[in-house]
């Protein structure tokens, strides 16, 4: 009944959002982009105090956990890893899920860059881009739903899932610190070259329709191979963010719910910030460092003391909004050295 009521709740505010915010296209102003935010993350501090009561009252079954079976008297199954990370309390439940939701919010910036990109690559006029990217978080949604389920199962039923992950989140640290930033060319994409050959391509925009019709036969527009694009990166960004959210708790319904409250702020995000992103210069060795901390996490896992679930619940928040604090605050007071400056003279 919980699970059902907060699907319901993300269908009244995705239903409310496109009826209400969305029924006109036309380019949304950054004042009212960080009204949406603000108005999100408000909505993610109630829902903070809703899981605290949750859990520490066991509404629906949160919290109720079941008893691995080597304590039952069965054996477990071969290569089978009994469930940990668990909150005990609604306290504990409470920080897993908030600190899910502020990982993942900061992850999302990383994803903007991305669709700042990916938008203006294709030359989405300002006023439809919010129709990208309303689509867009609804496929989200359901993907990221899929990919919860299985990699908690996976964790469940075989013990190198764990290692696997915190080697995945290590191994995208990595390559996020030395990452470059040249130009990419989405049109070399596989998805857009199987697109092309399944839909015909009219040249224009079409108002903010994703399809047309040309001579009678359907045909994509811009807007549509832009979507397809948007849909593929969240995809990718997404096997490196439901793994560090899982090294922080692996409870389904909190990993699912800060997920999903991350991605619903994700638009209003993307506008607010829009002509800010370039000042957050620094805000990437801030993720570098949080990934390489769950990862590092993921990989002692076993040596854990798991009865020490709320001290470590603790260090790891403190540990993420260290490490943002510290990168947004370099951000705004230290200037990025130009190229020009770079430059020998």
């Amino acid at each position: 009944m919980v699970w059902a009521a907060f699907v319901l709740l993300v269908l009244f505010i995705l239903a409310f959002d496109l009826g209400i915010f969305s029924r006109e296209s036309k380019a949304l102003s950054a004042h009212a982009a960080l009204v949406r935010t603000t108005v999100y993350f408000v909505l993610a501090l109630a829902f903070t105090v809703f899981v605290f009561f949750a859990y520490e009252n066991k509404w629906g079954g949160l919290g109720i956990y079941a008893q691995p079976e080597t304590e039952q008297g069965h054996e477990l199954e071969p290569g089978a890893h009994p469930a940990s990370d668990l909150p005990k309390n609604g306290w504990e439940a409470a920080a897993q899920f908030f600190m899910g939701y502020i990982l993942e919010q900061s992850l999302s910036i990383d994803n903007i860059f991305v669709i700042a990109l990916i938008l203006g690559y294709f030359k989405v006029p300002a006023a439809y881009q919010h129709r990208v990217l309303l689509w867009g978080i609804l496929g989200a949604l359901v993907m990221r739903g899929v990919m919860i389920y299985l990699g908690i199962e996976l964790i469940k039923h075989v013990s190198f899932t764990m290692y696997f992950f915190g080697a995945l989140l290590l191994f995208t640290a990595f390559k996020m610190l030395f990452a470059g930033e040249g130009e990419v060319d989405f049109e070399q994409s596989r998805m857009i070259r199987l697109t092309r050959r399944i839909f015909r391509l009219h040249p224009a925009f079409v108002e903010d329709h994703f399809f047309t019709r040309i001579e009678g036969k359907l045909a994509m527009t811009p807007m549509f191979l832009a979507l397809v694009i948007v849909e593929t990166t969240d995809l990718v960004f997404a096997v490196d963010s439901i793994p560090a959210v899982i090294g922080l708790t692996q409870d389904p319904f909190l990993v699912f719910t800060s997920n999903v409250f991350a991605i619903l702020g994700l638009r209003s995000l993307y506008f607010a910030l829009a002509d800010l992103l370039g000042r957050f210069h620094y805000l990437k060795y801030s993720l570098v460092a949080i990934l390489a901390f769950v990862g590092f996490k993921m990989l002692v896992h076993d040596f854990l003391p798991h009865s020490q679930t709320g001290l470590i619940t603790l260090i790891s928040l403190g540990f993420i909004a260290a490490s943002l604090g510290v990168g947004i605050t370099a951000s705004l007071m230290i200037p990025e050295a130009s190229h020009e400056d770079s430059e020998p003279t």
